[in-house]
Formats: C-alpha cells, sequence, structure tokens
C-alpha cells in the first residue's frame, strides 16, 4: 500500500517538474541536442561494413539476390571440391538452380545426389533459396559454321 502512494506521489512530482520546465530558445518544436553515446552500445556508434550492407540490403528487399548470388560466390564450400570441379552453377531463377556437369557421367551422378546437394545447399544458404535443381550435360560442339549451311546430320551424313 505504501509503495502504491510512493509511486502515485513520485509521477505527480515528475509531471510537476516537466510542466514547470521553461521553454527553449529554439521555440517549443526545438529538438534536444544529440550528445555522446557514452560506454554503451548505441546505433550512432561506428558499425562494421558488413553489418551496415546487411541492413540495407534487408531493407531493401536485396537478400534474396544476395543469398543467389553466395550460391554461385560459395560453390565449392556448399557442395564440396569433388564435385565443384566437375561441376559448375549456370543459373538461378525463381529457386530452380541449373548446374552443368563437365561429362554425362557426371551429369548421372549429379541427379543421384540431387537430395544430398540441395540439402548442403539449403544448409549453406538459406531454405527458400534453391527449392529444385537441373542438372544439363556437357554442350554438344555446334556443327553450323558460318552464315550459310546444309541441313542434315552433319558429318556424320557421308554415304547418302
Amino acid at each position: 500500500m505504501a509503495l502504491a502512494e510512493a509511486r502515485a506521489a513520485n509521477k505527480v512530482k515528475r509531471d510537476a517538474a516537466k510542466a514547470a520546465q521553461a521553454p527553449r530558445a529554439g521555440g517549443a518544436n526545438a529538438q534536444r541536442r544529440r550528445r555522446w553515446s557514452g560506454p554503451g552500445v548505441d546505433n550512432r556508434d561506428p558499425q562494421p561494413l558488413g553489418a551496415l550492407a546487411a541492413r540495407i540490403a534487408s531493407d531493401r528487399g536485396w537478400s534474396d539476390k544476395l543469398s543467389g548470388g553466395t550460391v554461385f560466390g560459395s560453390w565449392a564450400k556448399l557442395v564440396g571440391a569433388e564435385v565443384a570441379e566437375h561441376a559448375t552453377p549456370i543459373a538461378l531463377k525463381d529457386g530452380e538452380l541449373t548446374v552443368q556437369a563437365s561429362s554425362t557421367a557426371w551429369a548421372t551422378q549429379l541427379k543421384l545426389l540431387q537430395r544430398q546437394l540441395l540439402s548442403q545447399i539449403r544448409a549453406g544458404v538459406g531454405k527458400d533459396v534453391v527449392k529444385r535443381l537441373r542438372v544439363q550435360g556437357p554442350a554438344a560442339p555446334s556443327w553450323r559454321y558460318g552464315p550459310r549451311h546444309v541441313s542434315g546430320r552433319g558429318p556424320r551424313d557421308t554415304y547418302g
């Protein structure tokens, strides 16, 4: 009971002190002068550049694109050195990561390892960045040289 009375009396004193305070020279809307942050942590203190960049990216909605860039930048760390030696990420669009293998054998191996690769990528980058993995084999050479060419099977079609 006494505690409640003491709190009420203190509140009345604070309200009276605020009302009695003289208006400042700049008028009623003048802002208080900023003071030093002191020994405690404050938003006005110098911040690490990475923390500032992360905050700006999240404020502007760039986090998804930066996470996609992380997949390309740290590909070897995400999937391992052996897989990274034989597979290269090509494109990331709408949660589908397209990977090109160095040979057809590695393309088959990547298709078999697809679930494990997806779980490793999700653990390293985030859950919603890569949802599907599309594996391509090596690019075949083009037999179409020059602006004019003859349609057909190319150099294999020599015996009519």
